[in-house]
């Protein structure tokens, strides 16, 4: 699939939210203002702490939101199971390098409850799911914090001392982790360990070896095996080519835990989607369970533009007169039931797009 310039983001949405109806996630729609305090004791989750305030007509201080999650989370549903949404929602963040503000289209969705490793896998498949609709030459980064945290669990530093070797990284910088180690008398090995994480830039299938050699705790050993899980996941999706493991890919260890991952499109020297497991923030909430989500930066894609889809459906399905009606529908089930759409033709019809054209003949 190739990119289609100029295509405005908005024309994405129809086929997001396609996408995500597809596998059961439902519409979420929310109010554009949340109660501030919401925000003051959650900052740290938020992209920046500057958000736009109000009193309303009660003398309550609101906010116009700033963040999709934090009200999804606020507002979900305690029970058993999960709940699967999806979302498009105007967020307000401060303008970079001015002193404004700016509104920002997202579209994404959320996983809350009981997760297991199927529910994390079908969410990084959906976020990959999302990139391919708009280059199919995009590259999903997924890291496990983890991987990261029992590592630094096992060093015993104090929360400075993490903060900063996170940092480094998340910023590739050897130099610094080098200098912070010796600073914070961490052991040779450990040291090692901590540089060629922040390296290792690679397919997961020449990457998940490497990481192996690093594991020094059982908590990290209990991290890989969950990559390793999803990695075969998403392989069986056929998604192997376009994923990279990249520990440079961290968040707040106080909100997120396990896998985190950020997307990426040719052109474009910043981050388009982004999105991770965060049990911590639910925990934080008074909520038991997990959650998993990720968000579509729309405004960053303007201008840039792809084909929605590119497909009007998966597969054309052409039939020859002399086929029974019988075989035909038994063909168009087993497309159906294989999660494709389809349309069923004896021409191919003017101007219809399809991905694969399959053809059923009187047998001979």
């Amino acid at each position: 699939m190739k990119a289609n310039p100029r295509l405005k983001s908005e024309e994405f949405l129809p086929c997001l939210k396609g996408l995500y109806r597809r596998y059961g996630y439902l519409p979420y729609k929310m109010s554009k203002f949340e109660e501030y305090d919401l925000y003051v004791r959650n900052k740290n989750f938020l992209v920046s702490d500057r958000i736009l305030t109000f009193t309303d007509i009660d003398g309550k201080l609101m906010a116009l939101k700033p963040d999709v999650t934090l009200s999804i989370l606020k507002n979900s549903r305690q029970e058993s199971g999960l709940q699967k949404v999806y979302y498009n929602e105007n967020v307000y963040r401060p303008s970079p390098g001015a002193h404004g503000y700016r509104e920002i289209l997202q579209a994404g969705l959320e996983c809350i409850g009981e997760l297991d490793d199927y529910a994390v896998g079908e969410v990084v498949m959906l976020a990959a799911r999302s990139l391919e609709m708009i280059s199919d030459q995009y590259l999903l980064d997924i890291s496990h914090l983890g991987f990261v945290a029992a590592l630094l669990d096992s060093l015993k530093l104090e929360q400075q001392a993490r903060s900063q070797l996170l940092e480094a990284v998340s910023q590739k910088n050897t130099s610094a982790l080098w200098s912070l180690a010796e600073q914070w008398a961490i052991p040779q090995k450990t040291r090692d360990v901590l540089c060629r994480l922040a390296l290792l830039y690679a397919p997961p299938i020449e990457a998940l070896p490497q990481l192996e050699q690093m594991v020094c705790t059982d908590a990290m050993a209990a991290a890989l095996k969950e990559l390793r899980q999803l990695w075969n996941l998403l392989e069986q999706y056929g998604l192997g080519d376009r994923l990279r493991l990249d520990f440079s890919v961290v968040d707040d260890t106080r909100y997120y835990s396990g896998v985190v991952f950020r997307g990426f499109l040719p052109g474009l020297a910043t981050g388009v989607l982004s999105g991770g497991r965060y049990d911590h923030m639910v925990h934080r909430m008074g909520r038991i369970g997990g959650a998993i989500g990720f968000a579509v930066y729309l405004d960053r894609l303007e201008g840039y533009g792809a084909v929605c889809q590119g497909y009007d459906v998966d597969v054309l399905l052409l039939y020859d007169e002399n086929v029974s009606p019988a075989r035909v529908t038994a063909a168009a089930n087993a497309l159906l039931a294989s999660g494709k759409t389809i349309r069923v033709e004896r021409q191919i019809p003017p101007e219809l797009r399809y991905r694969e054209l399959r053809r059923l003949k009187e047998r001979g």
